[in-house]
């Protein structure tokens, strides 16, 4: 009865190169998800790169903010609480 099914084991010599390409066609190539990750990786890289470079030339060539004026209200109550009578008060 073990005759019988001696077939099963053996493959047709016309069918040797099919298992082998089948073999070695599983190692090429890259995973769908790792080119997915390493391009936003990639975009995530040069975005904070690229803000970097702006923040550093944006800091040597801009003039410095101007102050805003401080009101003559605020002048008063400032000199108020240091004790200095404001003039024509």
């Amino acid at each position: 009865m073990a005759d019988d099914f001696d077939f099963a084991d053996k493959v047709p010599p016309s069918f040797d190169h099919v298992g082998d390409v089948l073999k070695n066609s599983e190692a090429k190539g890259f995973n769908p998800a790792l080119i997915v990750l390493l391009l936003v990786v990639g975009l995530l890289v040069v975005f904070l790169v690229g803000n970097y470079v702006l923040y550093a030339y944006a800091q040597k060539t801009l003039p410095p903010r101007k102050k805003k004026p401080v009101s003559k209200k605020k002048l008063r109550k400032e000199k108020l609480k240091q004790g200095i009578s404001a003039p024509g008060e």
